[in-house]
């Protein structure tokens, strides 16, 4: 090695590429439980722009494809991003509902880095399951079980094993990823399976919150607005992300939609800031973070899709006297 040279470092996985030493989060250590796709993958691959360590956790591989039935997106290849992003990315293939699998994920995170800064837990793939439109006691019982226990139990087996080696240093940070804001989510998010697996995560970060800061750690919920995830696109309104706003002719309110991008770049911001405790307990989504951080979805917009769908219900609720509906154009 020359003096000049700079060394390739090694991990289970291969050569780590040489990085740039001044990434916010360059050191830190993040397990990104349920980084296949959507926000998860996003997040994942902003913590590594940062420059981060971040071990990404999934069930679909390369040689294996999990329940949802999507072979498009494996935890590979969001690890490969995460490199290509500037930081490291390691995939570890996880079933977050075998306890088992989770430790031992863990233990490879403290055996590999002796640290764990960020546990993002934005596991579901419960979708699927959902009987949209149809009463608690219409709806398939072993269907909407399953979807608890993906939505529900899967966070709690990994906060479980994670944030003991999370709290074993100060500052730890747990991002909990549901769909809806506190606020929102006050109303009935039917069906019934949906709407308890939906509304877990804001009790859990209201406990963690109260449990975390004496060992220095802070815990918060996070939710993106309407997520133009890869099913979203390719399965719901049949688009590409390049042809997105197509969507719109099937429905006009797909207008403050957003990337995936767009949370995790606020969630990479969050986990760099110094401060971040002030958020204890808080609910944050895409669009608040973005006020609080100055980052934009890849357009350079801001989408709102909470505040307009609020704005969209009292409107719908005051009836004809509320005037012109709101123009989702307006939330971006």
């Amino acid at each position: 090695m020359t003096e000049h040279s700079t060394p390739v470092q090694r991990n289970a996985d291969g050569p780590t590429p040489p990085q740039d030493a001044d990434g916010p989060l360059r050191g830190r250590v993040a397990l990104v439980a349920g980084a296949t796709r959507g926000a998860g993958r996003a997040t994942a691959v902003e913590l590594g722009r940062a420059g981060a360590t971040v071990y990404a956790t999934g069930r679909t591989t390369r040689r294996h494809v999990s329940e949802v039935g999507r072979a498009t997106e494996t935890i590979e290849e969001t690890a490969e991003l995460v490199t290509a992003a500037g930081g490291t990315g390691i995939a570890v293939p996880t079933d977050h509902l075998d306890p088992a699998q989770v430790e031992a994920a863990v233990a490879r995170i403290e055996r590999e880095q002796g640290r764990l800064d960020v546990l993002v837990n934005d596991i579901w793939g419960g979708d699927h399951l959902i009987g949209w439109g149809r009463p608690m006691w219409e709806h398939d019982l072993r269907d909407g079980l399953r979807a608890l226990r993906l939505g529900v139990e899967t966070h709690l087996v990994t906060s479980h094993y994670a944030i003991p080696l999370l709290i074993r240093r100060p500052g730890g940070l747990v991002v909990e990823v549901t769909d809806g804001t506190a606020e929102y989510n006050r109303r009935y998010r039917e069906p019934l399976y949906y709407d308890l697996a939906k509304s877990a995560p804001l009790r859990i970060t209201r406990g963690l919150a109260r449990e975390l800061p004496a060992h220095g750690a802070t815990a918060v919920v996070a939710t993106p607005g309407w997520l133009r995830s890869e099913a979203m696109l390719d399965t719901h309104f049949k688009v590409t992300e390049d042809g997105w706003r197509e969507g719109t002719r099937q429905n006009p309110d797909f207008a403050v939609s957003e990337t995936p991008r767009y949370l995790a770049r606020g969630l990479a911001a969050l986990a760099a800031d110094p401060e971040r405790a002030r958020f204890n307990g808080h609910s944050l989504s895409s669009a608040s973070l973005a006020r609080e951080y100055g980052v934009t979805d890849t357009d350079g917009s801001q989408p709102d899709a909470w505040a307009y769908l609020l704005d969209l219900h009292a409107h719908e609720e005051a009836g004809e006297e509320a005037g012109p509906r709101p123009d989702p154009e307006e939330y971006r």
